[in-house]
């Protein structure tokens, strides 16, 4: 280990070679053993005679056990051709050079530790290392954080792709403008073929440029009004191309820190058209939204598209804004077993019916429903379509004695995933008890004496039973 100091720090400061020959052996090696995470002192084969420790990271995975042992039995496979040519230079007396080798422990942990070897002159070894496990933490973590940036990074690409590719195909013409100049950034086909223009015309272009004289002062104000966040204005204008007649809507968004305009634009030939096979589509939404049963829509996943205010009340939530995109499971289900099941079955014979669970509303109360679903794979979005019906108000003929056993029986099973086990449990005791008891009853004529002796019972005990069980006016 070179120990030389520069003379000329300090203001000429003395070398510290001197100070650190004078040291005896003892306080030489407690030195080391200071400046370093571990010490070995080892025969030229390597055999551990002596070690120190100046790391209590080390301390914890039993180094101090290594005493009388090769150091090639601590390290991995790998780390071994390291040390023979560090006991080979330490024997040499090469210059030093410092080698990162891997420890092994009882656990399976592996511990870096960088070494340096320093023939003593005896034919002993001294190893110097230093614990390079907070580095290789600190690697691993930039590793990880790396392939994570990686991941979020091709996410972003495959969501743009998606974009580009839905921006191209879409049926709709769309304009995007910077929301500062006003110029035309982005036109997708259906765009470019309404305005009779080719992309690299549009962008970069003003977008009231696309439009004849006449209409690019309502192109502007309608800009102008999106801007001070109006919705739902819309506006007639005719293209300067080919004179079509459009109507215009847009809306306002921001993205990477920019602000741009997204406009739509519809041909009015096409709009007739489309008023016209939408009306009866129309007339059934309708007939959803008012309906008393609660409506629901989600996607194949469960996702909630579409709720109507009879479902919203059940719920008790205020708008449908506030359901959009969430799953269903978090109002319908005692668990999440319930909705996987329902799933199943619907991806299974493509429609349930009949399907009792319970439904949770916003403030954490339940109330028992019934459920009717279908699963539509056909048309534009696959969707699955759900009718809830509330329980809770449902009259049902009251049953009678015949018949106890089972119809009880059938009520347990229904309360599964409603209550506890442990009250399951002691509620399926007291029904076996109770019918043991009637039996018992039936067989000696309502003889109590009898019926005590025949159940093993006392007769006391036999009389609480049957108040508890409501069985003492039994006739």
């Amino acid at each position: 280990m070179d120990t030389r100091a520069d003379s000329s720090m300090n203001g000429g400061t003395p070398s510290a070679k001197p100070m650190l020959l004078s040291l005896n052996p003892q306080q030489a090696g407690s030195v080391v053993a200071a400046a370093a995470d571990i010490t070995l002192v080892m025969d030229s084969d390597g055999t551990i005679r002596d070690l120190a420790g100046g790391s209590e990271d080390l301390t914890q995975f039993g180094f101090d056990q290594w005493l009388g042992k090769s150091w090639f039995d601590v390290v991995t496979i790998e780390s071994k051709p390291k040390l023979k040519d560090m006991l080979e230079s330490a024997a040499n007396a090469a210059a030093l050079r410092w080698r990162q080798i891997t420890h092994k422990t009882d656990n399976g942990t592996e511990i870096p530790v960088r070494y340096a070897t320093i023939s003593l002159g005896d034919g002993r070894v001294l190893a110097i290392g230093r614990n390079m496990q907070a580095m290789a933490e600190m690697q691993q973590r930039l590793v990880e954080a790396q392939m994570s940036m990686e991941r979020e990074y091709a996410r972003m690409r495959r969501a743009e792709t998606r974009y580009r590719l839905l921006f191209q195909l879409a049926s709709e013409a769309i304009l995007i403008l910077d929301a500062t100049t006003n110029k035309i950034v982005e036109a997708n086909p259906a765009a470019c073929k309404l305005l009779s223009r080719e992309e690299k015309r549009l962008v970069g272009s003003s977008v009231a440029s696309a439009f004849d004289s006449e209409s690019r002062g309502r192109v502007q104000d309608l800009v102008t009004k999106i801007r001070d966040g109006a919705t739902g204005e819309t506006i007639s204008a005719v293209t300067a191309e080919s004179h079509a007649d459009l109507t215009l809507a847009g809306s306002f968004f921001r993205q990477d820190g920019n602000s741009f305009f997204l406009i739509r634009l519809v041909s009015k030939d096409a709009t007739s058209a489309g008023e016209a096979s939408s009306h009866s589509s129309n007339v059934v939404q309708n007939v959803m939204e008012t309906l008393p049963e609660g409506f629901v829509v989600t996607d194949m996943n469960g996702e909630i598209l579409k709720a109507n205010d009879a479902f919203l009340d059940m719920a008790q939530v205020g708008t449908e804004e506030q359901i959009k995109g969430r799953a269903i499971n978090r109002w319908i289900g005692r668990s999440s077993v319930d909705l996987n099941v329902l799933m199943a079955n619907l991806k299974e014979h493509g429609s349930v019916r009949f399907f009792a669970t319970v439904l949770r509303n916003e403030f954490g109360s339940s109330i028992d429903i019934e459920i009717s679903a279908v699963s539509v794979e056909e048309g534009e979005i696959p969707c699955i379509g759900f009718i809830i019906r509330n329980l809770e108000g449902r009259v049902t003929l009251p049953e009678t004695r015949a018949g106890t056993g089972p119809r009880s029986v059938e009520q347990l099973s229904k309360l599964v995933g409603r209550v506890p086990l442990k009250d399951l449990v002691q509620e399926s005791t007291d029904i076996i008890e109770s019918m043991c008891i009637e039996a018992a009853l039936e067989l000696t004529g309502d003889n109590r004496a009898s019926a005590a002796e025949m159940l093993g019972l006392s007769r006391q005990s036999l009389y609480v039973k049957l108040r508890r069980h409501g069985l003492s006016q039994r006739e």
